[in-house]
């Protein structure tokens, strides 16, 4: 039953992401993805119930924050196929992070120091909040929006060079142990800051200062996963061009008599064929 999913206990998944870096460094991007876009999305409610306190308001603008991230989805499924073709696996990783990070350096400075820049935003007809509320609303687009085109596809393609066994235990692993971890631990961050600080309001910043880490960390095993990605892509390559000479040579040295001799002058060749495909 190679083929099924093996039946992996969480002690198990365990031992199995601390054994392997490259399903540890998969495992922080599925966890961080997941926590992020948690702290994100519940700081951001917080403050888009203080801008738009009548249900009216609130709606209406809920209506056309579906409307953009819609729309964002489109486009970025467009793009990321023109990303992936032209930039790589390492970039097309690094992208939702690198945004969550701007954007969430932005939207909580608004919110911790949006006095001292207030005069300048009122000039443009805004409040730090106003303007905190539309930044969050950039940022949940994008990361909704990326998480169908790039950040799916990156963690998908990461597994396709690995061995059958690591491919199916690894899956299982991040299944059993990832997946709910990014998923509630979130939600077990802000519970923690909210009985330390008293509210979610003065656990802001503490809120902040996780998002950073956490996306720092994403972004650290992402640049580790394609190093390592890189060279098993070239593994598999070269084992490809292995495989196709020794097709190629088989009938050379069957009808020669002194099979080394011919061995030997035709792998004189195989450097040069070998390193043609690579320039493409």
């Amino acid at each position: 039953s190679a083929r099924g999913k093996p039946k992996m206990g969480t002690m198990e998944s365990l031992k199995f992401l601390v054994s392997s870096r490259y399903i540890r460094d998969l495992a922080t991007l599925v966890v961080a993805y997941g926590i992020s876009i948690n702290l994100v999305e519940v700081t951001w409610k917080s403050k888009l119930k203080a801008q738009f306190p009548s249900p009216n308001e609130y709606s209406s603008f809920m209506g056309d924050f579906s409307t953009a991230t819609g729309i964002a989805t489109f486009i970025m499924m467009l793009l990321s196929q023109y990303i992936f073709d032209k930039y790589g696996w390492g970039v097309a990783a690094k992208i939702t992070p690198t945004v969550l990070l701007l954007t969430g350096v932005g939207f909580f400075s608004l919110i911790l120091f949006g006095g001292p820049i207030a005069p300048g935003l009122a000039s443009l007809g805004m409040t730090p909040l106003l303007a905190a509320v539309y930044v969050g609303a950039l940022q949940n687009i994008f990361s909704k929006s990326a998480k169908y085109s790039l950040f799916d596809p990156c963690k998908e393609m990461a597994y396709i060079p690995l061995d059958e066994d690591t491919k199916v235990k690894g899956k299982a692993a991040i299944d059993v142990v990832c997946n709910p971890l990014g998923k509630s631990g979130g939600a077990l961050i802000q519970q923690f800051m909210i009985l330390t600080f008293g509210s979610l309001a003065n656990s802001t910043p503490y809120l902040g200062g996780v998002l950073l880490v956490i996306v720092l960390a994403w972004l650290g095993a992402a640049k580790s996963l394609d190093t390592q990605f890189t060279a098993l892509r070239k593994e598999e390559e070269l084992e490809k061009e292995m495989e196709r000479a020794a097709a190629v040579k088989i009938p050379v040295v069957s009808e020669n008599d002194g099979g080394n001799g011919s061995l030997t002058s035709d792998s004189s060749n195989s450097p040069s064929e070998a390193s043609t495909p690579r320039n493409n």
